[in-house]
């Protein structure tokens, strides 16, 4: 392997700062890539799928505890799990962010000399390692790229029927990445296997008219019900960052002192990043299933949709600008939601934690998981773009999503000692 230049890597490696350890540095390390390369939010969910469970297969693999994610095979012997960890981030993100490569050089040189000092290292194990790392990557990155993400599909202008989503203002962009409703999953059984069975409130009924009455008043531009706090975390949760960053930051924050096994913290990153995979595949299911309207478009033409208890207003605008692609389920809800399910696995529920944006200074504190997503629920529907029943069942979905990957991937072989040290010696 020519490209891995081991020996300028490991005998030339830089001199590094104070680190945690290399999962979680690369965890970082791929957020930080996925800011910088203006990755869609919806995308960066499959950009850090792929990079984790490249990550947890390479160290599992070398001495497996858990059942994997796609690699059966297992690590040559005295191969180094802190040397895979770095190979399996760094080549995934690699192909992911090919112009980033130098800076990803770097980073890559910065841990080995990390690895350096941390202990004595044999160079074979190392080499091993690295070449695991690799090949594990590349098994992963061949398995993904025929997933059906890129997929080349027609633009998507939904319908012109009454309740039927179509481009919104103010670009009336076609619907966003079509192809990601029917991709390969991760876990759960297929992109529908969650699809809501009752669907988004028939457009006659009193449940549309409360969700239709409460989003033209809280989430209009100039609502003089919503209040201030209102506001910032309806901008705080749909304008500083993505959920992705979101919740792996929480995760980060919340491993203590004593989380110093590289196999549990792949693990928990690995879980967390595919079940909010899973998720966003599994909502965008429902949203190109059903095809439901926008508020805006929804308040625009309430006059043709049958209900009484509903008043058109051609001259509404949300407090955010509405995504391009149709509104049930909640993306949001159904990732977040996804993501608190593992985290409240690991952590439970009731825990103090604080939310922060990798784009702003802004912060939200909560007290439990719940808390958190009760306040994303009618964040969504504050800022506008969103039905209050679509948040409910998108955090219906996303926990049943969370609930059935735990369930069924990344089970135990046999006990894994709360304590753990490093499992490379």
């Amino acid at each position: 392997m020519k490209q891995l230049a081991v020996t300028s890597l490991i005998i030339g490696a830089l001199a590094c700062t104070i680190r945690a350890d290399e999962v979680t540095d690369w965890n970082q390390i791929l957020y930080h890539a996925a800011l910088v390369a203006n990755t869609s939010p919806v995308i960066v969910l499959r950009v850090a799928a792929i990079t984790e469970v490249s990550v947890f297969d390479a160290v599992n693999g070398i001495d497996r505890r858990f059942t994997p994610i796609h690699i059966q095979e297992r690590a040559p012997r005295g191969a180094c799990v802190r040397a895979a960890a770095i190979q399996a981030a760094y080549a995934s993100l690699v192909r992911i962010y090919p112009d980033q490569k130098s800076v990803f050089d770097q980073k890559r040189a910065e841990s080995f000399a990390a690895l350096r000092e941390h202990r004595h290292r044999d160079f074979r194990s190392v080499w091993a390692g690295i070449e695991w790392g690799q090949r594990v990557a590349d098994a992963i990155w061949n398995w993904r790229s025929t997933d059906g993400f890129t997929e080349t599909t027609p633009p998507f202008e939904g319908g012109s029927g009454i309740g039927e989503w179509r481009p919104t203002p103010p670009a009336f962009l076609p619907g966003a990445l079509p192809q990601m409703a029917s991709m390969e999953t991760w876990v759960i059984e297929s992109h529908d296997q969650f699809r809501p069975i009752s669907g988004p409130p028939a457009l006659d009924t009193a449940q549309y008219a409360r969700d239709f009455n409460e989003v033209k008043e809280m989430g209009s531009l100039s609502s003089s019900s919503r209040s201030a706090d209102q506001t910032l975390t309806a901008k705080f949760w749909g304008n500083t960052s993505s959920p992705g960053y979101f919740w792996n930051h929480v995760a980060l924050s919340l491993l203590g002192p004593n989380d110093r096994s590289l196999l549990k913290n792949a693990r928990l990153l690995a879980l967390l990043n595919v079940a909010m995979a899973d998720a966003i595949i599994a909502s965008w299911d429902a949203k190109y299933y059903f095809v439901s309207w926008r508020p805006i478009t929804a308040i625009a033409l309430a006059d043709q949709d049958g209900n009484a208890a509903t008043q058109a207003n051609a001259n509404w605008v949300p407090l955010l600008v509405t995504p391009p692609f149709p509104e049930y389920v909640s993306a949001h809800s159904s990732v977040s939601s996804a993501a608190a399910a593992v985290l409240a696995k690991r952590f439970g529920n009731e825990i103090t934690f604080t939310v922060s944006s990798d784009v702003s200074d802004l912060t939200r504190q909560f007290a439990s998981f719940s808390a958190a997503l009760d306040e994303i629920r009618s964040a969504r529907v504050n800022a506008g773009i969103h039905f209050r029943t679509a948040c409910n069942d998108g955090q219906v979905l996303g926990t049943n999503v969370a609930q059935y990957v735990m369930e069924h991937s990344l089970l135990g072989l046999r006990n894994l000692r709360d304590n753990d040290e490093d499992e490379d010696d």
